[in-house]
Parts: structure tokens; sequence; C-alpha cells
């Protein structure tokens, strides 16, 4: 396994990127906190970053502003850095509804969520990989910025196991159980275990179709093997390996102990309050919903809306910081911000929209006073936990050229001499067939389209009429899953369609090199993100 970076290309830096790949190396190693690469679309600007990563071998985090835009960068840095720890790190609900409390109409909405399994297990490879290596690249959405478990708790459990050691069975199924493994002989899947004679299996929580065998003999471990969970058929033999927890919000048993006792404690202090001030109805709402999470907690070590309990589970003073992703990074790391331009003031507003839905959850009693510390990072916060920072965008805006100070890359020049695309205007009256002739000219020419509009529905219709008229064609909205959407960026680019439509693809910074005509529809309207 290398700890440094091993850029594998043939491409070789043109156009103005050996000079933006010079100045931004000398930056990171003369310490420089922010630098900007201002770069127009399609110099390359991705390129010229993995060779600075290369360069510098520093562990680094890439932050775009949205899961297509996250997903094609992991491909991207996949293919430059084959050999290296890629990892991707976005938000794993496929569908979330936060809980919520409308008292205008006295209206509770429970959490609801999907969770993608997939990018679940990648989220876990991500924080494995930060802890075992140095030569990591994590490509991460502004998910980052939210609460995830200690990583001194999580890196406090693991259960360490090697050939030849002296270990009783039972304790290791003890361990397995307290690090949030679930044993199933029946289904074995990601995230649990099954005991079979003198041999226990287990599915880490970070693969995707590996698992491990380890061999009993007596109290000693006999062998450990990595081995294929379907067929069973073992892949090779292991002198020793480290297993992970579960889940990110692992606690020890003292924690846990520590923790309940702290939120009793708040929770007659908030109980108490409330009767003082006649909230007969929240007192008692508030200490059901808790005491049913507290009794859920001692049972099982977890408990629906844990994370609503983190500032205790993680042992931090009221208004501390949750531990998030940057806490797993090393001290000495890069953040690149992709699209900076949109990522920052993203990173700036998640805080003010999380608090003010809690603040109403604690007010009429659904929630303890110490949910509104399981939080996302304030932006100053995130500033304090990142070192050395790389701004990449076509147009830098005013805090990162403040930021900066001067310390600007232009990256004009682009390494295929490609012009800027002609721009042309025409009456919206006939848009819809007028496109169809456009779209057809392309397709003769094995040329790919993409087509933006106003709305999602409008963006259906659109889809169905020319599927209807024999074109091969896809919509990319919202309602599209994470995986869905590398799937069908990937097919456009294959040729398994040829046109794409969607609403906000001109602002995803989306690499398509096939794409030769740019559709907007209704463009003299103004609408969310144009």
């Amino acid at each position: 396994m290398p700890e440094t970076f091993q850029l594998a290309t043939d491409f070789i830096p043109r156009g103005d990127q050996p000079q933006a790949i010079q100045r931004l190396v000398a930056g990171v190693q003369a310490g420089e906190a922010h630098q900007v690469l201002l770069g127009v679309t399609g110099s390359g600007k991705t390129f010229t970053i993995a060779n600075v990563i290369a360069r510098v071998n520093l562990p680094t985090l890439v932050l775009a502003p949205n899961k297509t835009l996250a997903a094609q960068l992991y491909g991207e840095f996949r293919e430059f850095f084959p050999d290296n720890a890629v990892e991707y790190f976005v938000s794993y609900y496929d569908y979330y509804q936060p809980e919520a409390y409308i008292p205008q109409a006295d209206l509770y909405i429970e959490k609801d969520s999907s969770i993608n399994e997939a990018i679940d297990r990648m989220r876990h490879s991500a924080t494995r990989s930060l802890l075992e290596r140095q030569d990591v690249i994590i490509v991460a959405s502004v998910s980052c910025i939210y609460g995830l478990g200690s990583p001194e708790a999580y890196h406090g459990m693991l259960l360490y196991l090697e050939t030849g050691m002296e270990k009783d069975r039972r304790e290791v199924l003890r361990k397995l159980v307290d690090i949030l493994y679930e044993r199933n002989d029946v289904d074995f899947h990601r995230g649990t275990f099954r005991v079979r004679g003198d041999r226990v299996e287990i599915f880490p929580a970070y693969e995707e179709d590996k698992a491990i065998r380890v061999e009993f003999f007596g109290d000693q471990i006999e062998a450990i093997k990595e081995i294929d969970p379907l067929r069973g058929k073992t892949l090779r033999t292991l002198p020793k390996i480290t297993i992970y927890p579960a889940s990110h919000y692992v606690t020890t048993d003292l924690t846990r102990r520590q923790a309940l006792a702290a939120i009793e404690l708040e929770l007659a202090e908030r109980v108490a309050w409330f009767k003082e001030q006649g909230k007969l109805l929240e007192a008692q709402r508030l200490e059901e919903r808790t005491r049913f999470d507290l009794e859920m907690m001692r049972e099982l070590g977890f408990c629906h809306g844990i994370e609503n309990y983190s500032r205790h589970l993680t042992g931090r003073a009221p208004g501390e910081p949750p531990p998030t992703l940057l806490d797993y990074l090393p001290r000495r790391s890069l953040v690149v911000i992709d699209e900076s331009h949109i990522a920052v003031p993203q990173l700036m507003g998640m805080f003010r929209g999380d608090r003010s839905r809690k603040e109403t959850l604690v007010q009429y009693g659904f929630r303890l006073p110490s949910a509104l510390d399981n939080r996302p990072l304030r932006f100053e916060e995130f500033e304090a936990r990142v070192t050395q920072v790389i701004y990449v965008s076509a147009t830098p805006g005013p805090y990162e050229l403040e930021k900066a100070r001067g310390r600007v890359v232009e990256q004009i020049v682009r390494p295929t001499g490609l012009m800027d695309p002609k721009i042309t205007v025409k009456p919206a009256l006939n848009q819809v067939d007028d496109l169809l002739g456009e779209i057809r000219r392309r397709l003769t020419r094995g040329e790919r389209v993409l087509v933006t509009t106003l709305t999602k529905r409008m963006a259906e219709d659109l889809t169905e009429y020319y599927r209807d008229l024999g074109l091969k064609v896809r919509y990319l909205h919202s309602d599209i899953t994470t995986l869905e959407r590398m799937e069908i960026i990937r097919d456009l680019r294959l040729g398994v369609f040829d046109v794409l439509v969607g609403i906000n693809l001109l602002r995803e910074g989306l690499d398509l090199p096939e794409v030769s005509l740019v559709a907007i529809l209704d463009a003299d309207k103004e609408g969310f993100l144009r």
C-alpha cells in the first residue's frame, strides 16, 4: 500500500496548467492558508488539482456543492489515483423528512428517511481510510460539516484480531455487539456477524463484497480469512485484521452510562422548568419521549434519533461544535472547495436553517435543549478546522477573493485550445419543435445534447414528448437518487441515450465532452438557481 500519491495519467499539463500547478504547490508548501484557482470552463481545473495533490502529498478533502458533481469528481480522481484511497462521503439519505413541529396547526412530523446502503458503506470506508493511511482523497458534499460520531470513540472501539492470539470467542462476540454489529445467522449482510461452530464470520460495515472468517481452536485464533460472503469461498488468508464499528455513533459502556445520567439530569431540569411555566402538556410529552429513548439505549445501546443526544454521548459542553468528518482529517491536510462560488454560501447557510427547526421542537417539549447541539458547523467553526484551502471556480465570490489576498492563480488558456461556445438567442414561441430539429442535426454527427427547463414537471413532459418521437432521452432532477444520477451521466457519455433534460444542469460543473449543444428553454424567465 503506497503512502504517497501516484498520479496515473497519459496527459501532460498544457496551456496555463503548468504555471497554475507550480504556483499552487509553492503556496501550499509555503503554508499559505487560502488560494484561489480561477479557471475558465474547460481549462482542466480537476487535472491541475490532481497534480497539486500528487506533489504536496497531503491527505485531501475535496468539497463539492452537490452530489452529482461530487460523484463526477470521485470518478475522475479514482482514475487519476488508482493505487491510492479515493473515497466518497455524501449524505446517505435517498429520502429525508426531518423531524418538525408546526405550532399553528398543532402538527408534529416525525423524522422519516430512507438510507442508501451503498453510500453508507462508502462513508464508513472513508473514515476507515483516514484512520489507516495518509494517501487519502475524500470527495464530499456539505454533509462533511454535519455531526458524526467522535473519532476518538470510533478509533477506541476497534476490534483487533491476529492469528495465534489467545482470545475467548465469547469475548469477541460481546465486542462485536458493543460496536453495533448485529448477530444474524440467517441473513448475512453488511453490519452483521454469524456463528458457525468454531467459526465467526463478520461482514464489515465498510465492505461491499468481502467478509471476514475467524476460525478458533479453543480460545486461540487459528486462522483469519477474507471470504466471499455469498459463496463462502476463501479469497485470501490474513495474518491480522482490524474490524471498525458498524456505526459512527458507537460509544463505550462507561461513556454510555455517563451520558444516560447526564440526560436524566437535563430531563429533570427541563420538566421542572415546564411545570413552573404551567406547560404541563410539554412536560409530560418530553418526559414520555425521553424516557422511552433512555430505555432503548439501556437495553440496545441505540435508539431512534440517537443523534439528538450526541452532546451527552461525546461529552461536549453546551454550545460546543459536534465532531464531523473534518475531525477525522489529520491536522496537516489540504481542503479543495470546488465551484466555491456556490459551495461557500451553502456552508454559510446550513447552521441557520437547522437551528430554526430545532428551536421549535425544544420549545414545545419534543426534544431536550441539548438537541440544539446536534447541528452542522457554523461557518467560523468550519474555518477554524481547515488549515489550507484552495478555492476552485470560474467565478470566485467576494469571500474567496478577500481571503486569498491576491493569491489568485489564473488558468485561462485551455489545454485543448477550445474557444468559448457560440451563443444563439431564438424566440421561445416554437422552442420545443425548433429544438427538435437542432437535436436531430447533432445526432447525425453522433453528438449529445443537454436541455435545461424551468420545472421538474416540464423536464418530465418534454422527455416523454421527445421519447414518443423516437429520441433516446432521459431526465435528471432532485427526485433521482444519488447513485442513479451517476449512472445517468455515465450512460449519456457512453451513448446509451442522446439527450439529457434537467433543471439545474448548467450549475453542476459537469464535464461532458460529448455534448455539443446546450439548450436553455425559457431563457428569459427567472427561476430558482437560474
